[in-house]
C-alpha cells in the first residue's frame, strides 16, 4: 500500500493580486449517512478585496478529490447564486457544502474575477482538507 500524502488542514488561505480567500471546512454528521458511503462537508469562504480596485467574482472552479483519489470538478457562474462586487476593503462571506463517498478528501480551485478596468484574472483557493471525525487515515 502506497503512503498517502499528508491531509491538508480544514482551513486554508491564499492571496492573489490583492484578493484574499479564506476557507474553513467541517464535517456535517447531521447530513451524512456513513453506512451508505455518503459523507457531507460544509465549508465557509470569506473573500476580501485588499487591492485598490473594485472586482467582481464571475465564475468558480472547484477541484474535489475524495479519499481514494476520485476527482470531481465543479464549474459555474458565481457562488451560491451570486456574483458579488467587492470594492477596496470589502468582503463577501458564504457557506456551501459538498458530498463525498469517503470520510476524507480535499478541495481547492480558483475564482475568476473581473476588474472594473475590464480585465479578468484567476485567484487561488488554497487546498483544504475534508475529514470526518474519527476517520482512520
Amino acid at each position: 500500500m502506497a503512503n498517502a500524502a499528508p491531509q491538508p488542514a480544514p482551513v486554508s488561505e491564499a492571496v492573489t493580486r490583492g484578493i484574499r480567500v479564506e476557507v474553513m471546512s467541517r464535517y456535517s454528521p447531521e447530513n451524512s449517512k456513513p453506512l451508505e458511503d455518503d459523507w457531507v462537508f460544509q465549508y465557509t469562504v470569506r473573500i476580501t478585496n485588499q487591492s485598490e480596485e473594485t472586482v467582481q467574482l464571475v465564475t468558480r472552479h472547484w477541484i474535489i478529490t475524495d479519499g481514494v483519489g476520485d476527482v470531481e470538478q465543479v464549474k459555474g457562474p458565481g457562488v451560491v447564486g451570486e456574483q458579488p462586487v467587492l470594492g477596496p476593503g470589502a468582503s463577501f462571506k458564504y457557506s456551501s457544502w459538498c458530498r463525498l463517498k469517503t470520510p476524507t478528501g480535499t478541495m481547492h480551485g480558483t475564482y475568476q474575477m473581473l476588474r472594473s478596468a475590464g480585465d479578468e484574472f484567476n485567484i487561488e483557493i488554497a487546498p483544504f482538507g475534508l475529514r470526518a471525525r474519527y476517520a482512520v487515515q
